[in-house]
């Protein structure tokens, strides 16, 4: 069986706004050392699927650089690739006008390919996946297109996830896209069964459908083609809970995904990396998640005291105090320094003093020293966003490169520097 794999990656990310002021959603750094998009080609790749297409639109030169950097794929055969797709305009003079869309722009790569099976997958997800497990459901249950689904709490899937309903005999008896009051699942009346926004598609039916629309074709997988498939019950519901990866702990949330969305879940989702039994931890060697790979030394720390955090290597730490935190790559934090529940990436200068807490620090930063940063302080400048809701605040991406005492930035984060 032949499978191709498309990761949509050409999100705005309005939510995520001010972390996507400069780049796409999957572009967007997590985890200290990684990009969102890392976690999808990472699952693909550990997965044995080397076939991948990456679909960029929405401000995509960080996302290119990073794929170039981290991603090169040199592979023994044809078949082994990682390759960005722009929109092509092959239809006319447009850029992709959603997600079915783009699949319609890159047909001729389907066919091209000879492509049995279409997986589509989202590029801006936090997870484990062994995408083989999910084939292999795809192949038994007969049907021609598999959603990966979730059990998701209702307030969460409320106005922002797919849901669908299971028949008796496995297939989507019923899907809702994103509705404001999803009805709960009867063996869990506080959950729904959500949208991954992950497909398999048998890609015969597929081309012959998205080919016939011409050129009123449909915008979105999930809104315009995937019901057409539900309706006359050719699809199927793979519960990602059901997926089991390598080298899982045993205290790790069992079907841990995140669809980063939100401020409030990007950083939640950063917590849980957190602590001696993490909700989902990457340190997995059996199941790695792959980071750009960047010249730069150990960090180093003087008389730090730190307290459930990681941090990324290339920075210097002296006599600060760090709790609940993740740092990233680069990152400089002197004397008297306190940071605590924040996330700060890479190249960041922090001063003598400064404090943080329930901070999104963006990349090339520099923290005055004293300056503080947390909820409730009176805050200044156009770079700086307060989520009332979650009292989180977030400084959006610094405008200058890191000063001549910083250690240098390595030559390949220094190219399209204005762009990440």
């Amino acid at each position: 069986m032949r499978v191709l794999v498309m990761i949509l990656a050409g999100g705005k990310g309005r939510r995520l706004y001010p972390l996507t002021r400069h780049r796409t959603k999957p572009a967007v750094p997590f985890g200290g050392n990684f990009r969102i998009i890392d976690f999808t080609l990472s699952n693909m790749v550990n997965s044995g699927l080397s076939s991948i297409y990456v679909l960029v639109q929405y401000r995509s030169q960080s996302l290119i650089e990073h794929l170039r950097m981290g991603w090169r794929a040199r592979g023994i055969t044809n078949d082994q690739f990682i390759t960005v797709v722009p929109p092509q305009m092959r239809h006319g003079e447009s850029w992709y006008r959603g997600s079915a869309d783009a699949v319609t722009q890159n047909l001729n790569l389907v066919q091209g390919f000879r492509a049995d099976v279409l997986a589509v997958f989202a590029g801006d997800l936090v997870y484990r996946m062994e995408a083989r497990q999910m084939i292999d459901f795809h192949r038994r249950s007969g049907a021609e297109v598999t959603l990966a689904c979730s059990p998701v709490p209702v307030a969460t899937a409320r106005g922002r996830l797919g849901v669908v309903r299971v028949g008796a005999d496995g297939r989507i008896a019923e899907f809702v896209e994103k509705p404001r009051h999803p009805d709960a699942l009867a063996c869990s009346p506080d959950h729904v069964m959500g949208s991954m926004g992950c497909f398999l598609f048998n890609a015969p039916l597929l081309i012959e459908r998205l080919s016939q629309a011409g050129g009123s074709r449909p915008l979105d997988l999930s809104a315009d083609v995937f019901p057409w498939f539900v309706e006359r019950g050719m699809a199927a519901a793979y519960n990602f809970a059901d997926n089991c990866i390598p080298g899982q702990k045993p205290y790790e949330r069992s079907g841990y995904w995140c669809d980063i969305g939100t401020i409030p879940s990007y950083w939640a989702a950063h917590m849980d990396l957190l602590g001696r039994e993490p909700a989902f931890d990457l340190r997995n060697p059996e199941w790695p998640i792959y980071p750009a790979r960047v010249n730069l030394p150990p960090t180093s720390f003087q008389g730090v005291t730190i307290e459930d955090a990681l941090v990324g290597e290339g920075g210097r730490i002296e006599s600060a105090l760090i709790r609940r935190s993740v740092i990233g790559r680069g990152v400089t934090i002197q004397p008297g320094a306190r940071i605590e529940d924040s996330v700060v990436m890479d190249y960041t200068q922090i001063g003598a003093g400064a404090v943080l807490r329930r901070a999104i620090v963006d990349r090339f930063n520099w923290i005055e020293p004293g300056q503080t940063i947390v909820p409730g302080a009176e805050l200044e400048g156009d770079r700086i966003h307060l989520e009332r809701a979650s009292r989180l605040v977030v400084l959006s991406r610094g405008g200058i490169a890191p000063p001549p005492e910083h250690f240098p930035v390595p030559a390949e984060e220094h190219e399209g520097l204005g762009a990440f």
